[in-house]
């Protein structure tokens, strides 16, 4: 299936089938053995499965365009969209259903935003190990507080400056993403 569905749709198909167990967003599939049955209602999950991925790659797209820095946003502007990005993002990759494995897809998912803004994929991969490094457990969801020392430490390793002195100057834009 998976080469079929590339084959026709292209590459972002590859992730149709990343369910939940395995730290995706997907619920309709669950793996091979649970979810192959008869032809028409694997059929149907598949369609399903790939329909939930297309929706989820949708979403989180436009969580990266809201959450970019801007093109011109001055060392320390940058900063502090990174470092609220990165905490939005993992909150985003933990509340899509993953288990024990939500892990692994928070680090995707802040590669993929790193290199949406124009970050080669190898430098955004090393940049959200350095700011991980370890800290997220199995099983374990982490507190606010941790998840923000992240999103500082890769603010602070992709700029060399601190996120932000004052939230109030930037209330309005942390209302805004906070609702989303």
């Amino acid at each position: 299936m998976d080469a079929v569905l590339r084959e026709r749709y292209g590459t972002w198909a590859w992730g149709w089938s990343w369910c939940y167990r395995d730290g995706g967003p997907i619920g309709n599939w669950a793996s091979g053995p649970s979810s192959v049955t008869t032809p028409d209602e694997t059929a149907a999950r598949v369609v399903a499965a790939l329909l939930e991925w297309r929706e989820w790659l949708e979403r989180t797209a436009q969580r990266f365009a809201e959450l970019a820095p801007p093109p011109d946003a001055s060392p320390e502007d940058r900063s502090w969209h990174l470092e609220r990005a990165c905490v939005r993002l993992v909150t985003h990759a933990m509340d899509s259903g993953a288990d024990n494995a939500w892990r692994g897809q928070t680090s995707i998912v802040l590669g993929w935003f790193l290199t949406s803004t124009g970050m080669d994929r190898a430098e955004a991969a090393q940049a959200v190990e350095n700011a991980i490094g370890g800290r997220f457990k199995s099983w374990v969801y982490p507190e606010r507080t941790l998840i923000e020392s992240v999103g500082e430490d890769l603010a602070v390793g992709l700029t060399g400056h601190a996120p932000y002195q004052d939230h109030r100057e930037r209330a309005a834009l942390e209302e805004l993403h906070d609702r989303h």
